[in-house]
């Protein structure tokens, strides 16, 4: 099943059920007006939204209309907790190794993680605004999931139930803004502006034989100005699966339906099939010449994250973002 949240004029927007082909809506006010209510109610309205999802497949339903991009928000306009992991650890040993730091032990065993805004995020078409270029504006391309109400204490193998939609997202991260943050020992905020979400989420069901044990085993495709930067895949040196990142974040207290947990950012050892980020571009120039000689984003610049399933569609719908010059 594949849902999206339009634009109503409302800041949470309106809950539609979207055919498999990204081509269909249907709106279904009789069962929730938004996502935050569909997932706060979703043990007792699945089967009935997935009944809604195969009529929109076969033989079409009334109300339903031509689904466009250009219309969602994210799929949780606001959430009430938004937590992003770094299960690629050699995405975090590469960074280190740019530095000339050495990665602690600890960082393979146990989940780096922290809190992010989640009073807004946004679509998959909206604007990055940013004040100024000079912050190191970046890119980060992720898996992310959402989950139901997840009890404090849920192990790593039971928390993967809990998972019941599953999308792609832009982290984005001022990169510039980062080094003076994480030396107070207090973790990002001003470095951490809106994330995006991809068009639609989907349910596990629908990436049968590319979602195992909480990973997805599909490449996630970043391009920046109509040239690829990299397609790693997502299921592919993921140290900490979907189940560990949400035991982690249960330790010591439960997570309310509608969290959003991200993966960090996607990345396979070597970075064979280039990066997610353009820090990590810029990190293995580093490596390779002692300094690095791509330039973070620019207004103006374009990017483009996608995940397509093995027949080449679009599983998700395409982030497709321009970076703007915010201006009060």
């Amino acid at each position: 099943m594949k849902l999206a949240s339009i634009d109503n004029n409302t800041r949470d927007g309106q809950l539609v059920v979207v055919s498999k082909d990204l081509t269909k809506a249907v709106r279904v006010p009789e069962l929730a007006i938004t996502m935050q209510s569909a997932i706060d109610n979703w043990n007792a309205l699945e089967v009935e939204l997935q009944a809604v999802y195969k009529r929109l497949n076969s033989s079409g339903i009334e109300g339903s209309f031509d689904f466009s991009s250009k219309r969602v928000l994210a799929t949780l306009p606001r959430a009430y907790h938004w937590a992003d992991g770094s299960a690629y650890v050699t995405h975090v040993e590469l960074v280190r190794k740019a530095r000339n730091a050495e990665l602690p032990e600890s960082f393979w065993t146990d989940p780096l993680m922290y809190m992010g805004a989640s009073d807004a995020f946004i679509g998959a078409n909206d604007d990055i605004e940013i004040e100024k270029e000079e912050w190191g504006i970046d890119f980060e391309s992720e898996v992310a999931v959402i989950t139901d109400d997840v009890p404090a204490g849920t192990d790593s193998k039971d928390a993967l139930s809990h998972i019941k939609l599953i999308t792609i997202i832009n982290d984005v991260s001022l990169r510039n803004l980062i080094p003076n943050e994480l030396s107070k020992q207090f973790g990002f905020y001003q470095s951490k502006p809106w994330t995006t979400f991809a068009p639609v989420a989907v349910t596990p069901d629908e990436l049968e034989g590319v979602w195992e044990e909480g990973k997805l085993h599909l490449p996630l495709e970043s391009t920046l100005n109509g040239v690829l930067i990299g397609s790693p895949n997502a299921g592919v040196d993921m140290t900490f699966n979907f189940g560990q990142l949400i035991a982690h974040a249960a330790k010591s207290r439960s997570l309310m339906a509608g969290t959003v947990i991200g993966s960090g950012t996607v990345a396979n050892q070597g970075s064979p099939d280039g990066s997610s980020c353009l820090a990590e571009v810029r990190c293995l120039e580093i490596i390779k010449d002692g300094k690095p000689t791509t330039s973070f984003m620019n207004f103006g610049d374009r990017i483009e994250i996608d995940m397509k399933n093995k027949e080449g569609q679009s599983i998700f719908g395409r982030i497709n973002q321009s970076v703007k010059e915010y201006k009060k």
